[in-house]
């Protein structure tokens, strides 16, 4: 291999990206058609926020004991029993009510976790230190450009197909994501046993010892509130703005993450230095789109867009930034496991958006509840100048 030559976009790692584009075309159609059904069939806000947290809440639990698994049996191994495991769980929308969204979204929760850590730690394993953040970034791209086009398929799908046509589609995407998953390899650059993972117990332990971790894992709780607010929410919130829809939000808050990621892929920070002024902007880019969505009702629908596009384009930096940062800093006898915890404050972040906030908009309104989510994004912003320094722990 030259010097020159940029792994991140060879054939095996774009196989994989596509894997990722397969797995999580579902979930683009899911955060549209639950909430629609769901109040359809009687549910609160409080009960749909807990039906589309628990899928993220789920995950987080796995995302440690993912980490441990796949370090032990190999990426590959694991990634073939979990797609066998979503294709069940995609069948179950297809005739249940709203308890059985729950149990389908856990099961979800599940294979994500590992699904993720999967293919991340594959990629950042296979890749050389300088091409990571690339590699990750990509990965995340084709995870979100499903979200481009799936929230108008899935208002299409709920206002004229109906649940028959919805349980096409699942059965459609279980097959094709099951069969293809099946033939994309998985390469690694280490052995699988090259190093002697540490259990549970003392991972936590490395979690409360890691203070880079401590504070990545804080600021991705925090502003993965703001956006899990926005998936359960958008599509009731919508219908109460005047001129607002949630298909086209949430498309152009999706074009916008895949395009950010695409554009920014090779100028994410990649050199294990803390960017503490760069992570403190995406922040505050947080908090203005959800201090617009919660004045998007007395603004009107160009507040409502323009939320869209400040909330994409933190999500479309700020994650890439911070788990690069993390593959650099933490302990490789611990990683994976200390990723997995990362990975997991996002899931909690993004579970809390709905299943914690969604009684807040059922209790005042969803403008009180977007006010809220603004504040903790603030207050995420005000932890990093807090920690303007690299305070990285050099223990090994």
């Amino acid at each position: 291999m030259t010097a020159m030559t940029n792994r991140a976009l060879s054939p095996p790692f774009l196989r994989l990206y596509a894997l990722a584009f397969l797995f999580f075309s579902a979930n683009a159609i899911l955060n549209v058609i639950l909430p629609l059904r769901s109040e359809a069939l009687g549910a609160s806000n409080g009960q749909i926020g807990l039906i589309m947290g628990a899928y993220m809440f789920t995950c987080m639990f796995f995302r440690p004991l993912a980490g441990q698994l796949i370090h032990k049996h190999g990426p590959a191994s694991v990634l073939r029993i979990l797609l066998i495991v979503n294709g069940l769980a995609l069948v179950v929308y297809s005739f249940a009510g709203v308890e059985g969204y729950v149990a389908a979204r856990m099961m979800q929760g599940i294979c994500t976790a590992f699904f993720s850590m999967s293919l991340q730690i594959g990629i950042i394993d296979a890749l050389p230190e300088e091409q990571r953040s690339q590699g990750v970034s990509l990965y995340s791209l084709f995870t979100y450009m499903p979200t481009i086009i799936g929230p108008l398929l899935a208002i299409g799908i709920w206002d004229w197909g109906g649940m028959g046509a919805f349980t096409v589609a699942m059965i459609a995407i279980a097959l094709v994501t099951g069969l293809f998953g099946y033939s994309v390899p998985i390469q690694s650059a280490q052995p699988i046993q090259s190093v002697q993972p540490q259990s549970m117990g003392g991972s936590i332990r490395q979690l409360v010892r890691q203070r880079p971790l401590l504070v990545c894992s804080a600021l991705m709780l925090g502003i993965s509130v703001v956006f899990g607010a926005v998936t359960a929410f958008i599509p009731l919130y919508s219908k109460q703005v005047s001129g607002g829809h949630s298909g086209v939000f949430l498309m152009i808050q999706a074009s916008v993450i895949v395009t950010g990621r695409f554009v920014f892929r090779t100028r994410i920070p990649s050199d294990g230095k803390w960017p503490a002024g760069f992570v403190c902007t995406v922040c505050l880019l947080a908090s203005v789109g959800a201090m617009l969505l919660s004045l998007s009702l007395a603004w009107g629908p160009l507040a409502f867009y323009v939320a869209a596009v400040t909330i994409g384009v933190a999500q479309a930096l700020l994650y890439p930034t911070l788990i690069s940062y993390l593959s650099f800093v933490l302990p490789g006898a611990a990683r994976n496991a200390m990723i997995g915890w990362f990975l997991a404050a996002a899931d909690l972040g993004v579970s809390m958006g709905g299943g914690a906030l969604g009684p807040v908009a059922d209790r005042y309104s969803y403008s009180v509840m977007y006010g809220a989510a603004a504040g903790l994004a603030v207050l995420a912003a005000c932890l990093v100048v807090l920690n303007r320094t690299d305070n990285r722990s050099r223990s090994e």
